[in-house]
């Protein structure tokens, strides 16, 4: 028997791992050629502290309280030299991955489809030669064929699927976009390194609300499709907002969630005041009867920067602080 272990290091990185039943962590990372900090591995020194952010383990009582407080030990904090797993876990490593030796892992796949959603929102599907593991909502570098450049792009879809798919942002000169818009065709091979990002879903403990913004819905998807897989009970509400009518996208897919996951509701809005949509406006005008308004709750949100530091605003204005607050922004990138 053995656990899957996510490593997810200080530069969003992560690396998985397979730990055998006994195993300590820091030599199951060794047995993988990942050199984990560590000094003494006797849970002594406190080298090796690492944050695990779910899933169950042993730390035993042969370590000393200098290398890991009582205190520390209640927030999660563990000794890998002393870990022997419970379940399968994330762990979070206060590192470089450089620092630990690891190298960028190259996949490829072939383009399965490829359609234009909206004027803004490009739709890209792979066939995986195999399936990815990640943490759902994190992202990858996606090489443009034919140049030296990459792009990085959330998963739209769960991780270890048979199909990797992105919701891609149609930039006027993107390089990307245009090389999707005008060159790629179905069968065509590309590249991507990752998994990457600390934005990623968290065990579901307490109430959720998503914020998307444009093609910030893509992690959120993925975060959704693992909650309708495995379940919750815990209210789940999304508020996906976009410029203009037709930039709403996935909406079908949406509503299939819905109905897979009954905890999860979700609601859009347009921002453009001309718009034929019941709400107008942008998503922190929409907040009422959500989670937000219970207090306890998780808040994962995605989208371009004015929108982020926005919603921060808006938080900031309502006195109100999630348990947990994640964010990520998106920038696009044009020829230059």
């Amino acid at each position: 028997m053995s656990y899957r272990v996510a490593l997810n290091f200080e530069d969003g990185i992560t690396r998985f791992i397979d730990v055998k039943e006994g195993e300590k962590v820091l030599d199951a990372a060794y047995r993988n050629k990942i050199n984990l900090p560590m000094d003494c591995s006797d849970g002594v020194c406190g080298t090796c502290k690492c944050r695990c952010e779910n899933g169950a383990y042993d730390l035993g009582d042969e370590y000393l309280d200098e290398a890991l407080t009582a205190d520390e030990v209640a927030q999660g904090m563990v000794l890998t030299c002393q870990m022997v797993l419970e379940s399968d876990c994330t762990i979070a490593v206060p590192m470089a991955s450089g620092a630990c030796k690891i190298k960028p892992v190259q996949q490829e796949g072939s383009i399965v489809e490829l359609a234009q959603l909206s004027p803004s929102t490009i739709l890209l599907k792979l066939a995986l030669e195999q399936p990815v593991e990640f943490l759902a909502g994190q992202y990858v570098q996606l090489a443009i064929p034919g140049t030296a450049e990459s792009r990085a792009y959330s998963f739209s879809t769960k991780p270890g699927a048979k199909e990797a798919g992105f919701l891609i942002r149609n930039v006027p000169g993107g390089r990307m976009s245009g090389w999707l818009s005008e060159v790629a065709k179905l069968g065509e091979r590309m590249s991507f390194t990752g998994p990457s990002g600390s934005f990623y879903l968290r065990p579901v403990e307490r109430p959720v609300l998503m914020l998307a913004g444009g093609t910030g819905l893509a992690p959120l998807l993925s975060m959704l499709e693992v909650l309708a897989e495995s379940g919750t009970n815990q209210i789940v509400h999304l508020i996906y907002g976009v410029t203009r009518d037709g930039d709403l996208v996935e909406t079908d897919r949406l509503d299939d969630l819905a109905a897979r996951l009954p905890s999860f509701s979700w609601t859009s809005c347009v921002a453009d005041p001309e718009s034929a949509h019941p709400r107008k406006g942008y998503v922190t005008e929409h907040l009422a009867g959500t989670p937000v308004e219970a207090g306890d709750c998780d808040v994962y949100l995605c989208g371009p920067p004015p929108m982020v530091e926005a919603v921060r605003q808006s938080f900031a204005a309502r006195g109100f602080m999630p348990s947990r607050f994640l964010y990520e922004k998106f920038a696009v990138s044009v020829a230059a």
